[in-house]
């Protein structure tokens, strides 16, 4: 597969990289086949983090049973959501562990969402220090972050910190990539694409690796649970990218259609005065494409929906929404699929 630099790390990635959140809710052994077959075809960027439940260890044993000199070709990235210096210590610890490898060529900080996230990160005793004295020990290669806002975002890329930064951009959320985009180019920091597929919203394949391969420095980041779903994508990169008139029209017929119920995650509508999670709950329908059950019916997003299921609606999230979504429908839309769900779990007709 073609190569890309990935920003001031220097390094030449595969321009399509692999997703490690869809492997959890696969068998074991399906999912270290899935991951060896992705390297087989030439994928070099293989990005995780230490929530994804068990994606970690299976990467780590699909890398372990490579041909020896194999590691050196990939790019291995994973990520941490701990603010503190002694947390991202611990999750670093973990995450080489698991993985099975004595470097982490990029360690990102994860969903850094506000200016006061980033500021315990970036702080005395926070997290950044960790990583940075793990870097010039050897055990970190380059440092990176990801963020679902806009503002925050901008923010991360200017502060110097950073090699990389991950975020959500497709051409359903292209505005928000689009505004970030020309700030990563200035300050040469890599653009990982979080979303590619809007989180399994996309069907259209086609257009969505076509509208950011056009983009020189964008590496789309696409979770991946089956071989022939890389395949796809790569026989994509590797064909004639030109967008064509017919392209555009559908592009824009898919935004209309998707526009006006469609979650960002930019995170404009907290807080929410009765603490509902509005973004996780909004997901909940993509998340089930892609999550293990464990994780989509674990006792966090249990705890969410029974949150958004008290909501008073009070409409200040919607207020405060750039995108004016109706904001309190989709809540009772998305805790109805929820619960809708849960029966077909216990074996109950809805």
């Amino acid at each position: 597969m073609k190569q890309r630099c990935l920003g001031k790390t220097g390094a030449l990635v595969s321009r399509v990289g692999f997703g490690g959140i869809p492997i959890q809710r696969l068998q074991e052994e399906e999912a270290i086949a899935v991951v060896q077959s992705v390297l087989d075809m030439g994928v070099t960027f293989i990005d995780t983090a230490n929530s994804y439940s068990n994606s970690e260890e299976r990467i780590g044993k699909a890398l372990a049973a490579c041909r020896p000199g194999r590691r050196g070709e990939i790019f291995l990235a994973t990520k941490t959501n701990q603010r503190s210096k002694a947390g991202a210590a611990e999750h670093l610890s973990l995450s080489l562990h698991r993985l099975q490898t004595n470097y982490i060529d990029l360690y990102q900080f994860h969903n850094v969402a506000d200016a006061d996230t980033m500021a315990q990160v970036l702080g005395p005793g926070g997290a950044y220090e960790a990583v940075a004295e793990a870097k010039a020990a050897g055990l970190v290669r380059h440092i990176g972050v990801s963020s679902h806002s806009p503002e925050t975002a901008k923010q991360l890329v200017k502060s110097g910190k950073f090699e990389t930064i991950q975020f959500p951009f497709n051409f359903i959320t292209r505005e928000l990539g689009e505004e970030l985009l020309p700030l990563t180019v200035e300050h040469n920091v890599g653009f990982i694409a979080m979303k590619p597929l809007d989180g399994g919203t996309l069907d259209r394949v086609d257009l969505a690796f076509k509208y950011l391969l056009q983009f020189p420095n964008v590496v789309p980041d696409p979770g991946i649970d089956a071989p022939e779903q890389m395949r796809q994508i790569i026989d994509i990169a590797e064909g004639d990218l030109t967008i064509t008139a017919q392209d555009l029209a559908d592009m824009e017929a898919i935004r209309a259609e998707v526009g006006t119920r469609h979650c960002r995650r930019c995170g404009y509508c907290q807080p929410c005065p009765t603490d509902i999670s509005i973004p996780q709950v909004l997901s909940l329908p993509a998340s089930f494409k892609r999550s293990s059950p464990a994780r989509f019916f674990s006792p966090k997003t249990q705890q969410n929906v029974a949150d958004a299921e008290q909501c008073t609606e009070c409409g200040q999230c919607e207020e405060q929404c750039p995108y004016r979504l109706p904001i309190r429908e989709m809540l009772k839309a998305a805790t109805a699929f929820y619960r809708e769900k849960e029966l077909e779990r216990a074996g109950v007709s809805p």
